[in-house]
């Protein structure tokens, strides 16, 4: 059981870094890269990138690290700091769904950038400054929840 129980924390830490840095990366690099760029590009290359992340990779680490890491919150039971992970983590999924999936979703719906007649009335409506500021609370709260699992590892190395 030992070997499950840090297997699966492991497969949290992992799983929750990947997804960290991807919001990591598209708050200090990919909008602000895009925030300098006219309405067609943003329109366009947004809607290209969020359709190419929902791929089994993306999918894999941020729908895993919430469930590797209520597994191992389960498998490891009294380990605070793997509570605090999943909490965090459970917060970032439900801000992912209810604020910038939709987003999202409106954005692509607005359709191919070569036909829309007001790019920037689309942009607008996309709400970007919305977008980043609950992506930048994505962002620390999943990098918490790393450092939380982080710490776990060792607290769990320290006890064994």
């Amino acid at each position: 059981m030992f070997v499950v129980r840090v297997t699966t924390l492991i497969a949290a830490t992992m799983t929750m870094g990947l997804a960290a840095g991807v919001f990591g990366l598209y708050q200090h690099t990919i909008m602000r890269g895009l925030a300098d760029t006219d309405d067609r590009t943003f329109v366009g290359a947004f809607q290209a990138m969020d359709r190419a992340i929902i791929n089994p990779w993306f999918m894999t680490s941020f729908f895993g690290a919430l469930l590797l890491t209520a597994a191992a919150a389960f498998l490891n039971p009294g380990k605070p700091w793997i509570i605090a992970a999943f909490v965090l983590y459970l917060a970032v999924v439900i801000i992912t769904l209810a604020i910038n999936v939709p987003l999202n979703d409106a954005l692509k719906a607005a359709g191919d950038p070569d036909r829309i007649t007001d790019l920037a009335a689309v942009r607008e409506r996309f709400h970007e400054a919305r977008w980043s500021a609950w992506n930048l609370v994505r962002t620390i709260a999943s990098t918490a929840a790393f450092g939380f699992l982080c710490w776990a590892l060792v607290v769990r190395g320290q006890t064994r």
